[in-house]
């Protein structure tokens, strides 16, 4: 009987360090691993993603999104979340929304000396992401393909 749902394991999702960040700030998040959950489900309208920082990593340089959401779960280890208000220590089971549009730039660090664990969710609008600690803006063109440039607009 054929259905239209995938079941998986998440150990049946690659984990990978890629990312499309321009150096010098790839080599900033390599210390993060993500199983793109969302994309191995096929699911096309939100992203779903099981990260990994190990410990010095961060899951990317703070930023903000001006017209996606986002969900976090923290679920293993202590993870200092690092926003415009502040630094933050978060414990497993807790949950930090980032609606879209607010300004308040956000990044997760691991400063423990063990993995730690978190679920992200986010949908996939069209978006524009500042940076406001680096020199990185990012956006969707009317392609549809998300570019970083840098903040005057100059290509990496």
């Amino acid at each position: 009987m054929a259905r239209g749902s995938i079941v998986f394991r998440v150990e049946d999702v690659p984990e990978s360090n890629a990312t499309a960040y321009p150096e010098p700030y790839r080599a900033l998040n390599q210390n993060r691993y993500a199983r793109r959950l969302g994309e191995f489900a096929g699911l096309k309208n939100f992203g779903v993603n099981l990260v990994r920082i190990v410990p010095g990593g961060q899951s990317s340089c703070r930023h903000a999104h001006a017209a996606q959401d986002e969900m976090v779960l923290v679920m293993e280890g202590e993870i200092t979340l690092e926003t415009d208000a502040g630094r933050e220590k978060l414990q497993p089971g807790t949950w930090v929304g980032f609606p879209k549009g607010t300004g308040d730039a956000h990044r997760f660090i691991n400063e423990t000396d063990r993995d730690v664990v978190f679920l992200v969710v986010g949908d996939k609008a069209s978006d524009k992401v500042t940076y406001p600690d680096v020199d990185l803006y990012g956006e969707h063109g009317a392609d549809g393909v998300f570019r970083y440039t840098r903040k005057d607009g100059t290509a990496y």
